[in-house]
């Protein structure tokens, strides 16, 4: 009995440690891991695949400008009934097939590249297939995190999720920038491919057991999907929410191709120099992670939501000022900034988001945000590229910057300006089910 003793004292600390921080969660850790190497993935190809078009197809900015509209145009075709198809699939499996499919999908570009085959509509439809499995993976992996750490640990795993994403912000163009100048833009494509694997190897160690979702006979995809609507549309906050996010995301994706297309082609950057000037400017993601959980106890979440938008949407002012001297590291501070804020504003509303939805809807519920916030990119890529080519790149920036300078406005003029605590969890029974 004296030697049994030190194993419960140390698995009392385990425990301990357990609770005191997800980083010693095994599920949250292998979850934290597998979404580290899917970010980079993700980051490295919003960069690598319209500097693909740019240098090595030698498109047009109109061109460059298609290509980001195609990595992210499902989600404004797919983004509502991807919510209602994931909440009837289990989570970890949608997470799995969604990083090995993209891993396929980008890994045909070198292939191509190796066979002298590549082309623009190649590129284009792998950014299709690309956009296609990451609305799964999105609205996945937001949706299974409150069964993983529960709900009243939202804001920490979030956190954490938001400083490994902004990690993966600044890591992600320094890696495709450092690769596409050793190794060649379509050869750099292959880490990309090689991360989305290794996430889906991560994830598939996850052990906490997942039901599967109850099947419901009289299941009706309209319906759902209506459901989905009603929630966010019903509910004053998150359509402040939506539109401060929605209306910052058309401007920042109009504004980035053409910012790579600047950088590349106007100032003449070579792929390392563009990967370190964007680097510098996701520090600002990380420093914000760290920092959103303490921002958020000293001015209540409500307030940080706005002042945070308010931040990084301001911070946009300086990116058009860029040029070739000391002014391009003017605009990575605009970047910097742009990025803090932009982390602190996700950690506080996406955590406000899954506290307050139901089980039954987070699906629904986060592919509606998605689909309203992430559906305006296709939008302002499009338009970004056609704006570029009649008024050139540096006029889109500066609209694009005045845009995200006012996109705070909505959360601004909502309660959420003087609410230091928000709302509390709805009730299953509260929330209306499809008739």
């Amino acid at each position: 009995m004296r030697r049994a003793a030190p194993r419960r004292d140390g698995a009392e600390r385990r425990e301990r440690a357990v609770r005191a921080s997800l980083a010693f969660h095994p599920d949250f850790r292998r979850l934290w891991i597998g979404d580290a190497a899917s970010q980079i993935g993700a980051t490295a190809s919003l960069f690598v695949l319209p500097l693909l078009a740019a240098t090595v197809l030698h498109a047009t900015p109109f061109q460059v400008g298609l290509v980001s509209t195609s990595l992210t145009a499902s989600f404004l075709v797919l983004g509502l009934p991807v919510g209602a198809w994931v909440d009837r699939m289990r989570h970890r499996r949608v997470l799995i097939v969604a990083d090995a499919g993209r891993a396929l999908a980008l890994g045909s570009l070198p292939a191509a590249a190796a066979a002298g085959v590549l082309t623009l509509p190649q590129v284009c439809l792998v950014a299709l297939g690309y956009g296609v499995l990451t609305v799964f993976f999105d609205v996945a992996y937001q949706s299974c995190l409150p069964g993983l750490v529960g709900r009243d640990r939202l804001v920490e795993g979030n956190a954490k999720l938001a400083a490994t994403q902004s990690v993966a912000l600044m890591g992600g163009p320094t890696v495709g920038g450092a690769a596409a100048q050793a190794l060649t833009v379509p050869y750099a494509v292959a880490a990309n491919a090689v991360c989305f694997a290794w996430s889906a190897v991560w994830i598939a160690r996850i052990r906490t057991p997942e039901a599967r979702p109850p099947r419901d006979p009289d299941r009706n995809l309209g319906r759902e999907i209506g459901e989905g609507l009603r929630f966010v549309f019903g509910h004053r906050l998150l359509r402040a929410i939506a539109g401060c996010t929605g209306a910052f995301n058309l401007f920042r994706t109009a504004s980035q191709p053409m910012l790579i297309v600047l950088l590349a082609g106007g100032l003449g950057l070579s792929a390392g120099t563009i990967g370190m000037f964007f680097a510098v400017g996701a520090a600002g993601g990380v420093a914000g992670a760290f920092l959103a959980r303490r921002i958020a106890a000293a001015l209540g979440q409500g307030r940080t939501i706005w002042t945070s938008a308010a931040v990084g949407g301001l911070s946009a002012l300086l990116v058009p000022l860029v040029r070739d001297d000391w002014r391009l590291w003017v605009a990575a501070a605009g970047e910097f900034g742009m990025a803090f804020g932009a982390a602190v504003y996700d950690v506080a509303q996406v955590s406000f988001r899954q506290a307050l939805c139901p089980t039954r809807l987070l699906g629904r519920m986060n592919a509606t945000m998605r689909f309203l916030v992430w559906g305006t990119m296709p939008v302002g890529a499009f338009l970004g590229g056609a704006l570029a080519s009649l008024a050139g790149t540096r006029t889109v920036l500066w609209v694009a910057a005045a845009g995200m300078a006012t996109a705070f406005l909505p959360v601004y003029l909502s309660p959420l300006r003087s609410l230091r605590r928000l709302p509390d969890a709805e009730p299953e029974a509260a929330v209306p089910r499809a008739a």
